[in-house]
């Protein structure tokens, strides 16, 4: 059989060619992105597995801050930053302890006072987290941080629907445009609340 060389023959070849490498790059962009889900969904590792992400770069750390505090235990910033690295590892009892020491030794820290009330949260201790929330605003009446998180006890740990709409209110104060962490608005969500009362 004859070779078809004519220009229609060419064209269809190249449009063929064309197709088949959009096709293979969307069937690997999408093989992608469906494997990126697959390992950020089911295949993250918990900090209970000992298995997180850079973990052996956080275990040096760990270790190396450890180390820091033993060997000089008024170093206000390690300790902090212990803190820090077990609250990212959702180390409670480690971090409460780690901004405990802090704080005994740099007590108007607001922003680490706001951590160890998180803290407190997490350990099922919302009294406490709601007691260093407060003592945070006193030291810095501006601190976002500490009166989102403060409403977020009240409402959710403590049944107190009207003093977590106090709080987010004064929030709204210092910040007219103050956003929760999932990019909702505070005033939307105050609206959310006082509809369901």
């Amino acid at each position: 059989m004859a070779k078809n060389n004519s220009p229609g023959s060419q064209y269809v070849s190249k449009q063929t060619l064309v197709t088949s490498v959009f096709v293979a790059l969307m069937v690997g962009f999408f093989g992608g992105l469906v494997f990126g889900i697959y390992k950020t969904s089911s295949g993250l590792p918990t900090a209970q597995s000992g298995n997180m992400p850079g973990d052996d770069g956080r275990a040096q750390m760990l270790q190396a801050l450890t180390e820091k505090v033993r060997q000089d235990p008024n170093d206000t910033d390690a300790w902090i930053q212990l803190g820090h690295l077990n609250f990212d590892r959702n180390a409670v009892p480690e971090a409460i302890e780690a901004y405990e020491k802090a704080l005994a030794l740099q007590p108007d820290n607001a922003p680490v006072r706001t951590d160890l009330g998180i803290m407190y949260r997490r350990a099922k201790r919302p009294e406490e987290a709601i007691r260093e929330f407060d003592r945070a605003i006193v030291i810095d009446p501006k601190l976002e941080n500490a009166r989102f998180n403060k409403g977020v006890v009240l409402l959710h740990d403590l049944n107190d629907k009207a003093g977590a709409l106090q709080a987010w209110e004064e929030l709204l104060k210092i910040n007219p445009v103050a956003m929760a962490p999932n990019g909702q608005s505070v005033d939307e969500l105050i609206m959310h609340y006082r509809e369901h009362e």
